[in-house]
């Protein structure tokens, strides 16, 4: 028996394929802008393909995310929140409380010893401190997205961007840079506002060990090292960050199934 979990995210779509063991064979990323059927279609597609199944293969699909209720292929749709919780607990059992900063939100959950959400707050009224604000950033910077990261860590002045509003911050990084200031100090102030603002939620609701960081912005080691400085641990980070919810749509269509 195969299942199949779908994620409809505001900027990408993914999808991931749990056969009756709960073991994950198969995931994709499919960056063409998510909350669409066509996204999650392709992205399902995309894991078929990789281990040479067909949507007909499957037993039950799971989908999630902005775009759920548009899955066409979907037999139950699940929250987010529900989701990521169930994708952590599941690849990392030790997990108590989450990080998710995708496109357009980020949200912060906490888990019990079972992995049954306990307490969640999550920014969903702007999109300050998410992938698009970073997207933002980095074109007015000129700098490519998946190297920001890298760049802000080779900082020389602890620069602080007073605002995560996206068009405050614009403005400052703009500012910042009619001074004269280098483009890796300016990454490392917008990285530490992004820090700030998550911290914010996460004193909401309480910081519980292990602390598991996912979404897309996850792959972003400035923000993940800013963050940890904030809280003063590390974050576990899986190895795929954008597929927990994904993840954690499949094991819940196995139950179901």
């Amino acid at each position: 028996m195969i299942v199949a979990g779908v994620d409809a995210g505001s900027l990408s779509a993914e999808a991931a394929l749990v056969n009756e063991k709960g073991e994950v064979i198969a995931q994709s990323v499919v960056l063409m802008g998510g909350c669409s059927p066509k996204a999650s279609e392709e992205a399902l597609k995309v894991a078929l393909n990789k281990v040479n199944l067909s949507i007909d293969d499957l037993s039950y699909i799971v989908a999630t995310g902005c775009g759920r209720e548009i899955s066409p292929s979907a037999n139950a749709r699940v929250t987010e929140i529900t989701c990521i919780a169930r994708g952590a607990y599941s690849i990392f059992p030790s997990c108590r409380t989450i990080i998710d900063i995708g496109g357009q939100d980020t949200k912060v959950i906490r888990v019990n010893d079972r992995g049954i959400v306990s307490e969640f707050d999550m920014n969903d009224k702007c999109a300050a401190g998410t992938g698009r604000f970073l997207e933002v950033m980095a074109n007015a910077l000129g700098v490519e997205l998946d190297q920001m990261g890298k760049h802000s860590l080779e900082f020389e002045e602890d620069l602080q961007i007073s605002s995560v509003c996206t068009v405050f911050a614009e403005s400052e990084v703009i500012s910042l840079q009619s001074q004269g200031k280098p483009v890796n100090d300016i990454l490392r102030g917008i990285h530490k506002a992004i820090a700030d603002r998550t911290v914010g939620l996460l004193e909401r609701i309480g910081v519980e060990k292990d602390v598991v960081m996912t979404g897309g912005v996850a792959k972003n080691i400035g923000v993940v090292r800013a963050i940890e400085e904030k809280l003063g641990l590390s974050l576990i980070i899986p190895d795929e960050p954008q597929t927990v919810g994904a993840i954690g749509a499949a094991r819940i269509a196995l139950q179901k199934a």
